[in-house]
């Protein structure tokens, strides 16, 4: 890991001043620069994280403007318009979009040489958009993807199971939001799959089981945000994540938003799929082995999310 690490954050919302946070905490930056058209909001997040210098490692925490971010390591965008209660990531597309045309070229002048993370939703749409406006090679932008959907799914499953959520392995693949698909064909715990470990632990795996499990994390933000506005401390925690992958070039397999060029039988677009991260970014796209009622779901995926773009966005 570099010894001296800049990271900027553009977006000072509630995604975004929870990530600075998480960042702070788990000491993998040495700089932290946030970025808001409202300067104030990001002068005070700013204000507020730097006051609690003494408990953390050695980091400075900046307000700025995009000349600020300049020689960034890793540049995160969570800025946007925020989903509404009712209102599907995909909703977002137009308003969204308009946004990411003014930050990504200031980012990009400033940091040429950075790896772009994109938070904002339409995650998937947003960090093609992102690909497409900043000129970078695919392997230097991903978007957060389900990397989310993936903890919330292991979170669900070792509640149903009772036990640690980190020895549960499993993907949420394909669109962050209401086409995502469960690989339930490739989730294993200990070394068995979830029919051998359900037999043998006496737990119930029916059908029922399983689709219920997954409706609840297919619509867990809609239920967050209905309860509480907006979600953001778990986001926070998958961005550290991925971050924490990046810089300590890990080789970690995590479900971030891919640009596919076949992968799958998929082109063209960014989903989430199992991919291998490291300091270069995306290093690698896996093809693990879904079913065939997986694979046909995650072309659907694909398909809803191509249907977006094909309506003038591109």
């Amino acid at each position: 890991m570099k010894k001296n690490t800049k990271i900027s954050i553009i977006g000072a919302g509630y995604v975004g001043a929870a990530s600075a946070f998480a960042l702070m905490m788990a000491g993998l930056a040495s700089d932290i620069i946030i970025v808001d058209i409202n300067k104030e909001k990001a002068e005070g997040e700013a204000m507020d994280l730097s006051h609690g210098a003494a408990f953390v490692k050695p980091v400075e925490v900046k307000a700025g403007e995009y000349e600020d971010t300049k020689d960034s390591d890793i540049v995160i965008i969570t800025a946007g318009a925020a989903q509404r209660e009712g209102e599907t990531r995909l909703d977002l597309v137009g308003r969204n979009y308009a946004i990411f045309k003014s930050i990504i070229p200031p980012v990009v002048k400033y940091s040429p040489n950075s790896i772009l993370l994109v938070v904002s939703n339409p995650v998937d749409i947003l960090t093609y958009m992102t690909y497409k406006l900043s000129g970078f090679p695919r392997e230097r932008v991903m978007g957060s993807g389900t990397v989310l959907d993936t903890s919330r799914l292991r979170y669900m499953l070792s509640t149903h199971f009772e036990i640690d959520a980190r020895n549960i392995h499993t993907y949420i693949m394909g669109e962050h939001g209401d086409s995502e698909i469960a690989a339930w064909s490739t989730t294993n715990i200990a070394g068995m799959d979830m029919n051998e470990y359900c037999s043998r632990s006496g737990k119930d795996c029916r059908i029922c089981i399983k689709d219920e499990i997954f409706e609840n994390v297919k619509n867990a933000a809609y239920q967050v945000i209905k309860k509480k506005g907006a979600t953001y401390y778990a986001v926070a925690l998958a961005i550290k994540r991925i971050v924490e992958a990046i810089l300590r070039d890990e080789n970690s397999i995590l479900t971030v938003s891919s640009y596919l060029q076949g992968e799958y039988g998929i082109e063209n677009i960014y989903m989430g799929v199992p991919t291998i991260v490291g300091a270069s970014g995306i290093k690698k796209i896996l093809e693990i082995p879904l079913n065939e009622e997986e694979g046909e779901m995650l072309k659907k995926s694909a398909d809803k999310l191509k249907e977006v773009l094909d309506k003038g966005i591109k």
